[in-house]
């Protein structure tokens, strides 16, 4: 009976379109002919096969066969070097190419901070969100000031491979007044603590306006693959979670950079009803009036230029 619960789920899992055998041979590494004696019961899987086969699929074993209200999750790399961090983003590319980027896949984003796909590119404003990163997470670089920083090749690389999915799938971004804020008080912090020149601060906080800018440009009415909402009431908090007809991942932040992942079904299905109705709830700029849309991103604007002006006043801070 349990077999065939855990066989069944994954079958639901997977969708009608693909080969319960092929993906079963696939996930524990053994013959199409192995795989076929397994699913037909001719041969049990072992502790070991039914935990990677959970593993696999994001299964939780607990609420499989107890129905209980645990949740199996996975987390991202932890992050203590640039190695670990060109890691960290490898496997975030692994996990968002589960669901197959078309028109039926779309990830939601609770933008708290600007959207992370946007700061791993090798632009001015994603070497200074790395900066960050690495001096937060008190790597070897702390004290270092940002004009001696330098970001590595391979990390720039795959940002720029895990952007590129992320513009690929249409997207759902809800931001509010703050989704802005901790980028430019990091801007400041690091001009009041002298690791930042005047001119890096200013040049930076022209990369968010123009980044805001690229962003108001993109949003039209006329534009399916990116759709940004404006909430002024919800507490935004960086979830993400990506769907397609057959699965869905939820990815929750639990550190600066880390997540954990989980695809439990009920789990899943409740966040993005979650997500369905604050869209509801939510102004869609894509289609709101002129005046809507422009008060939104002139509001932005004169933040960004507020802070801009913070070290103006005071150029010799470094």
């Amino acid at each position: 009976m349990h077999q065939e619960t855990l066989i069944d789920t994954i079958r639901r899992r997977i969708g009608t379109n693909k080969s319960l055998i092929d993906e079963i041979a696939g996930a524990l590494d053994i013959s199409y002919d192995a795989a076929h004696r397994r699913i037909s019961m001719k041969s049990k899987f072992s502790i070991e096969e039914a935990v990677q086969l959970a593993n696999h699929y994001g299964l939780s074993m607990d609420k499989l066969f107890q129905g209980s209200d645990s949740v199996l999750v996975r987390k991202t790399k932890d992050v203590q070097n640039f190695d670990d961090l060109k890691r960290y983003l490898e496997s975030s590319y692994k996990y968002l190419t589960v669901h197959e980027p078309n028109g039926d896949t779309a990830l939601f984003y609770s933008a708290k901070d600007i959207p992370l796909f946007y700061t791993i590119n090798a632009d001015l404003l994603s070497k200074f969100k790395l900066y960050v990163w690495l001096y937060l997470l008190n790597f070897e670089n702390l004290g270092m000031s940002f004009d001696a920083f330098h970001a590595k090749a391979p990390v720039v690389d795959q940002g720029q491979k895990l952007n590129q999915l992320y513009a690929s799938i249409q997207t759902h971004e809800i931001w509010n007044d703050t989704t802005i804020n901790s980028t430019l008080q990091q801007v400041v912090y690091f001009f009041q603590s002298g690791l930042l020149s005047a001119e890096h601060g200013s040049a930076l906080c022209d990369s968010v306006k123009e980044l805001v800018f690229r962003l108001e440009q993109q949003c039209t009415d006329k534009n399916d693959q990116y759709r940004l909402y404006y909430h002024d009431m919800l507490i935004l908090n960086n979830n993400v979670l990506i769907s397609d007809p057959y699965k869905k991942s939820l990815f929750v932040p639990y550190t600066m950079l880390g997540y954990y992942i989980t695809s439990d079904e009920g789990t899943c299905s409740t966040v993005y009803d979650f997500f369905q109705h604050q869209l509801k709830n939510s102004k869609l700029l894509n289609t709101a009036g002129t005046k809507d849309k422009k008060m939104f991103f002139n509001k932005v604007y004169r933040k960004i230029d507020f802070y801009k002006n913070q070290m103006a006043v005071f150029p010799d801070m470094l």
